[in-house]
C-alpha cells in the first residue's frame, strides 16, 4: 500500500492583495501527476483545503475539478479531513455524493468514532488500510465551560479532550483490525499542534486554543498508529525526531516568512518494515523573496534577481539607520524594465523605534489581529499584570469567531 500525505493548500488565499488562483491550479494539476506517476493509492488531506469558512466559486471550482481527476487515477481512495480554516458544514455538504468516487470527508467530530474510523478496500474488497480521520478538534468538541475556571484548568481539559478522543479513535482501530483478521496498517490524521513544532513569522499559523496552544506531544498519538499525518504547521517537518509522524507543510508559501523553503509531499509506503517516507519536492510556482538590511543591501540584492529574468514578488523591510524618506521612489527606480513586483515594503528604521512612531509605510495588513490589540493595551497605559488576562481573554474571543461555521447557519 503506498500513500501521499498532504495538507494545507489553503485555497483562495491572496498575498498582499494579489490573487493567486494560478499558482493553486498548478499545484493541484502536478499533484494529480505525480499521484499518477507514482502509483498512489491513496491520498490523505490532513485539513485546511481552504483559507476560509467561505471559499469564493474559483476555489471551490479548482477543489472539485482536482477531485474528479484524481479519482479517475490510480488512487483508490482520497481521505480528506477539516482543519481550523475550514467549514465543516461546507465540506461536509457533497461527502455522500463524494463517496461514490471513494471520496471520505470528515468535516467535524460527531459523536460516533465509526465516522472517523475508515477501513479501506482494493478493488477485490480486501481490506489494505484502516484511517483515523480526526479532523481539527474543535474547543467545543473537547471540553465544557465551567465558571470560574482558570486558563491553566481550560488548557488542561482541552489537552487532556485531544488525549482521550485520539485513545478512543486508536482502540476502534485495532478492534476492527482484530475483526478482520488481517494485520493490515493503521493511520492516524490530524490537524493540531505538537509540542516543539516549527513555525516562521508571517506563515499565517493560528493558534488554535487558548493559553498556550494546548501542544501535545508525540507520545499522545496511539502505538497502533504505523504513520500519522498532519497538518496545521506549514513548515516540512516530523514530530520529536520521529520520523512517521510527521507535517507535510504548505505546498504553496503562505507568506513571504515561507519564502525560502523548500515545500514537499509526503509518500509512505506499508510494503515493508519499517515504513518507509519520502518526500517529494514540490516545483516553484511562484518565486518570493524577502530582502532585509540597509538601502545598498537592498540596491544590489535588487539588481542580483533582476538577472534572473523571471517574475519574482518581494518584499522589502528596510532596516538601516539612515532615514530614508523616497525609499520608495527609489525602489520603483530599481525594479524598472524588471520583472520583479514589489508587494509589500516595511520600513523598520531604527530612529523611528527609538521615538516610538509609526511606521508611515504600516497598514493593518502588515499587523496580526493580537498586535493591533496590544497596541491598543499599550495606548491606552494598561498595567502591565493586566495585560495577560486581557490577552487570554480576547484571543478566546478570536478564536470563537475563527471556529464559527457560517457556512452552518
Amino acid at each position: 500500500m503506498r500513500i501521499l500525505h498532504t495538507s494545507d493548500w489553503h485555497i483562495g488565499r491572496t498575498l498582499c492583495g494579489r490573487k493567486r488562483y494560478e499558482e493553486f491550479e498548478s499545484f493541484l494539476t502536478w499533484l494529480a501527476e505525480t499521484i499518477q506517476q507514482n502509483e498512489i493509492e491513496a491520498l490523505l488531506v490532513a485539513g485546511d483545503i481552504f483559507d476560509t469558512t467561505a471559499p469564493s466559486n474559483r476555489a471551490q471550482e479548482l477543489y472539485y475539478q482536482f477531485l474528479y481527476l484524481v479519482s479517475k487515477s490510480s488512487c483508490q481512495h482520497i481521505i480528506i479531513i477539516a482543519g481550523n480554516h475550514d467549514s465543516p458544514s461546507f465540506l461536509n455538504a457533497p461527502k455522500e455524493l463524494l463517496k461514490v468516487i471513494n471520496v471520505h470527508v470528515v468535516g467535524n467530530v460527531t459523536g460516533d468514532l465509526n465516522d472517523e474510523v475508515l477501513v479501506l478496500y482494493d478493488q477485490q474488497h480486501i481490506p489494505e488500510l484502516i484511517v483515523c480521520a480526526v479532523p481539527y478538534l474543535r474547543d467545543k468538541d473537547l471540553r465544557t465551560a465551567e465558571a470560574g475556571e482558570s486558563i491553566k484548568d481550560k488548557e488542561s481539559k482541552l489537552i487532556n479532550g485531544i488525549l482521550e478522543h485520539y485513545a478512543e479513535v486508536g482502540l476502534l482501530a485495532e478492534q476492527k483490525r482484530a475483526e478482520l483478521g488481517n494485520k493490515i496498517p493503521i493511520v492516524g490524521m490530524g490537524h493540531l499542534f505538537t509540542s516543539g513544532g516549527r513555525i516562521v513569522e508571517d506563515d499565517g499559523v493560528r493558534e488554535l486554543y487558548i493559553g498556550t496552544l494546548a501542544h501535545i506531544s508525540a507520545d499522545a498519538f496511539p502505538q497502533c498508529f504505523d504513520y500519522t499525518a498532519l497538518g496545521h504547521l506549514h513548515i516540512p517537518q516530523n514530530v520529536m525526531g520521529r520520523d512517521t509522524i510527521r507535517y507535510s507543510g504548505s505546498p504553496v508559501p503562505i507568506g513571504f516568512g515561507e519564502s525560502n523553503q523548500r515545500k514537499s509531499v509526503c509518500q509512505v509506503d506499508f510494503d515493508q518494515k519499517p515504513v518507509k517516507v519520502k518526500l517529494i519536492d514540490v516545483p516553484e510556482l511562484q518565486r518570493l523573496e524577502s530582502i532585509k538590511g540597509n538601502w545598498d543591501y537592498i540596491s544590489d540584492r535588487l539588481i542580483a534577481l533582476s538577472v534572473a529574468n523571471i517574475n519574482i514578488w518581494v518584499e522589502i523591510v528596510y532596516t538601516g539607520d539612515e532615514i530614508v524618506s523616497d525609499l520608495q521612489d527609489r525602489l520603483a527606480s530599481s525594479i524598472k524594465d524588471t520583472q520583479l513586483e514589489i508587494l509589500r515594503v516595511k520600513n523598520t528604521r531604527v530612529i523611528d523605534r527609538a521615538l516610538e512612531q509609526t511606521n508611515l509605510d504600516e497598514t493593518l495588513d502588515d499587523l496580526s489581529e493580537i498586535e493591533v490589540f496590544e497596541r491598543c493595551l499599550q495606548v491606552h497605559e494598561i498595567p502591565e499584570d493586566q495585560k495577560q488576562d486581557m490577552l487570554n481573554a480576547y484571543n478566546e474571543i478570536l478564536l470563537s469567531i475563527h471556529e464559527m461555521d457560517r457556512q452552518g447557519e
